[in-house]
């Protein structure tokens, strides 16, 4: 919708997204359940598709022109496997329970606990994974620092590594 041109009523109601016109999305990264079922996650789209693949035809979502934003839904146990952003920086921004965020280099691993409120930014080329350690479920803002990132790419050591979309 052009700024210049269209209804201004209009245009500002394309602009607002309701938690109401939301869903959790259980699918989006339903591929990684088969490396087991800890993976199981939701994904909540808003502004863009985020890294999970193509959701171009959601039409609850706003086009992203230049990040991508979501909320992220962690049972208890559920895990976020370690994976790269080579495109991009990633933030979480925690609005309910609490995650542990690891970071990863040559073998070993950085935890950290964070709850609410509390906000970590991954640097593009940073491996990174996360996990809900706690017994309620966790939620989270994810904000992906380009307009389509690319694929993440799972190390050997990503319990990810060889598993496919299909």
């Amino acid at each position: 919708m052009d700024y210049t041109t269209s209804d201004l009523a209009e245009f500002t109601d394309s602009l607002v997204l309701t938690r109401a016109s939301r869903h959790e999305d259980w699918d989006a990264l339903g591929f990684q359940a088969k490396a087991g079922d800890q993976f199981r996650r939701a994904q909540i789209r808003y502004v863009g598709s985020g890294a999970t693949g193509n959701h171009d035809d959601d039409r609850r979502i706003i086009a992203s022109e230049g990040f991508t934003f979501s909320n992220m839904m962690l049972p208890p146990g559920a895990e976020g496997p370690e994976h790269t952003h080579h495109d991009a920086e990633e933030a979480f921004f925690v609005l309910e329970g609490e995650i542990e965020v690891g970071v990863h280099r040559d073998g070993r691993v950085e935890k950290r606990t964070l709850g609410y409120r509390d906000m970590i930014v991954v640097p593009a080329g940073v491996p990174r994974s996360l996990k809900n350690n706690g017994d309620t479920t966790a939620l989270f803002c994810v904000v992906i620092g380009t307009r389509k990132p690319q694929v993440p790419t799972y190390p050997e050591t990503s319990a990810m590594h060889g598993i496919t979309r299909d």
